[in-house]
């Protein structure tokens, strides 16, 4: 039985970094900007500008600083950026920024695929990280938390045991990673519930891909088991190139329409996010896998025909 709370869900954006970086084609640099500015107005509590790592690596997001240094900031907004090692934090470091994010896969198999390095290499450097990190908060993201596309499952007491390591090193704040869209419901409550249990005080994000069509019921099971902090990305855009077959994350607009027509405290821009998302539109080539971009909300009316009218009695 799912639970509503009363307390508000946190909607915290990725598209623009978990996005873009497999969106296939570079966006320009102002138009990254003003899509972050707008974003920035619909009341998210947190948005993922971009990501240092090597700009050889990733070149779609190699104007992070220019970026940073451009957009507007508004108060109550928490701006973060993905960090892989201490080159990106000194890089952090050098920008106006509140927070880095660093990413392990809790399956050993995809994070040498991803990071090409050992789970323990990872949580070395991210001690190393916490240990220069400054005023910067980090939050560490516990990637394929409910399954690897190499090795299949991944145990519930695997993950406990690396988010507790996560927190011996120093890391601020959790991210449980659904990265190949294979999560459950029920996977997510058992989990989700666990990890907040075992770790009170510590704020636990959902971070849901959709590639089995799951991500909006996973959503609702997580917020059941307690999580209050959802990432999601405009238009459902993103994905990962080291988990075949995984599509985008869940889609912003149409999980926060989930959220407030179900009478959730969820006080995001609806509109705004649709006009965002038919803007990013218009810049990609691919289309988007979001879909109340296209749909309109459910309170969207359509005009009757003058034949469905008479036939109605409605006309004069």
């Amino acid at each position: 039985m799912l639970t509503r709370p009363t307390d508000r869900i946190h909607i915290q954006e990725v598209g623009m970094r978990d996005g873009l970086q497999s969106a296939g084609q570079f966006v320009e640099t102002e138009d990254k900007v003003r899509l972050l500015n707008r974003l920035s107005k619909t009341g998210l509590s947190k948005i993922e500008v971009t990501s240092f790592v090597s700009p050889k690596a990733v070149p779609l997001l190699a104007d992070a600083e220019t970026v940073l240094s451009a957009i507007d900031r508004e108060s109550g907004v928490v701006y973060t950026a993905l960090i892989p090692n201490l080159r990106g934090l000194d890089r952090a470091l050098a920008v106006e920024l509140d927070e880095v994010n660093v990413v392990m896969s809790v399956s050993e198999a995809h994070n040498m695929a991803n990071l090409r390095m050992t789970c323990e290499d990872s949580l070395k450097q991210f001690h190393e990280i916490c240990v220069n990190r400054g005023s910067l908060r980090v939050n560490g993201s516990l990637a394929t938390a409910f399954g690897c596309p190499f090795t299949g499952p991944v145990g519930p007491s695997v993950v406990m045991d690396w988010a507790k390591r996560f927190l011996d090193a120093g890391i601020d704040s959790l991210s449980l990673a659904d990265t190949i869209g294979t999560a459950t419901p029920h996977q997510i409550f058992d989990l989700c519930s666990n990890v907040i249990d075992a770790c009170p005080g510590v704020e636990v994000t959902l971070h849901l891909h959709n590639t089995r069509g799951l991500a909006i019921a996973n959503a609702m099971s997580g917020i059941s088991a307690g999580i209050r902090r959802l990432d999601a990305s405009v238009g459902g855009i993103g994905g990962c190139p080291y988990a075949p077959g995984a599509t985008g994350n869940v889609c912003t607009e149409d999980l926060v329409h989930a959220l407030i027509f179900d009478g959730y405290q969820c006080p995001v821009d609806l509109d705004g996010l649709i006009a965002v998302s038919c803007d990013l539109q218009a810049l990609l080539s691919d289309p988007l896998p979001g879909l109340v971009h296209l749909a309109g909300s459910k309170t969207t009316m359509h005009s009757m025909s003058d034949e469905l009218k008479s036939r109605l009695g409605l006309l004069s």
